[in-house]
């Protein structure tokens, strides 16, 4: 038979109600209490009717989280992360693909939180800085939490530091002898896009090296957008093509490694690539990918938990920085 909450109430020496507490991880809960709570629950394999718990609760005990991002390989770690908050709150995770540049854009957002009523949002870019989106969500009194947003005041989440992330990728570069490197900019929706493009500049003017235009060449951070960026980059006249392509993701700069491949060009031996996130692509290419370790699964982690602290009234959350770290291999080389 299936066991009941009364019958976890009855075996932990508590009243059904301090058990609904514990389920809905409440604050105001001893710790003794709750460990005797959990024990029971876990002893008799006790799992909690979803509808009934809502119900109770006036909560659907359900994230939402939507994404406009063509790199899946970023989207599936955010996803991880973002299950991992879920189960340790036992939440459901909704994911919801979405198209920013749509008319009925917030629209449909509304017709989906008006639906499934999610007690909350998760945002992945472009969607974290969409303006329209986050005047209504504020209108109906959605909380949310965002990944990567441009405007870090009254919102929480993660991110990280992007364009010091970028200067110390740059800044490895240039130690190897390299001054003509490229960017591959990434999607112009982005704030990532900003931030990154901001690092490379920056890095520049700081090195002395004056920016040229043909060596930057937008992307939409697509595999098939690194490789059109880099046949114009390798079409350039000699002298003036880049010894060092800088992506602004890993997929892109996966697609500089093909491009280069069908123009004769060995990598790192004729240019050096490196991209940024550290997704699982940059480890199945070969050469292997030097990249920018942006910790993806554990931002989806953050911005959730930070979004479910904020639901349960312990506080109104944070805009958490996580740490980079620069991952250095094979595809990048002293210049020729």
């Amino acid at each position: 038979m299936r066991v009941r909450l009364e019958d976890v109430a009855r075996a932990a020496g508590v009243s059904p109600k301090t058990v609904s507490r514990v389920l809905n991880d409440e604050a105001n809960v001893r710790a003794p209490t709750r460990e005797k709570v959990l024990a029971a629950m876990a002893a008799m394999d006790y799992r909690p009717h979803q509808s009934a718990r809502s119900l109770a609760s006036n909560r659907s005990f359900l994230i939402a989280t939507l994404y406009d991002n063509p790199s899946s390989n970023y989207l599936t770690e955010i996803q991880a992360g973002v299950l991992e908050a879920c189960d340790v709150y036992h939440y459901s995770m909704m994911l919801r693909p979405l198209h920013v540049s749509a008319e009925d854009f917030v629209e449909r957002v509304d017709r989906l939180i008006s639906h499934h009523r999610p007690d909350g949002l998760v945002l992945t870019p472009p969607i974290t800085d969409h303006p329209g989106l986050l005047q209504r969500l504020r209108e109906r009194r959605v909380l949310y939490a965002s990944i990567s947003p441009v405007e870090h005041k009254g919102t929480i989440g993660a991110f990280i530091d992007e364009p010091e992330a970028v200067r110390r990728m740059m800044a490895t570069l240039l130690s190897l002898g390299h001054r003509r490197i490229a960017h591959v900019i990434g999607h112009p929706d982005h704030g990532a896009s900003q931030w990154r493009l901001a690092g490379y500049r920056q890095a520049l003017a700081e090195a002395g090296l004056p920016r040229d235009p043909a060596l930057e060449v937008a992307g939409d951070f697509s595999f098939g957008s690194g490789v059109a960026a880099a046949r114009r980059l390798f079409s350039l006249p000699r002298g003036r093509g880049p010894t060092a392509v800088f992506a602004a993701n890993d997929d892109m700069a996966a697609g500089v490694i093909w491009a280069a491949g069908e123009h004769g060009l060995a990598v790192p031996a004729d240019v050096s690539v490196c991209g940024f996130d550290d997704t699982p692509i940059a480890r199945q290419i070969w050469p292997a990918l030097t990249t920018i370790h942006q910790p993806s699964r554990e931002m989806g982690r953050i911005a959730a938990l930070q979004l479910m602290e904020s639901l349960r009234g312990r506080g109104p959350g944070a805009m958490v920085r996580a740490p980079f770290s620069l991952e250095l291999r094979e595809s990048t080389a002293p210049a020729a």
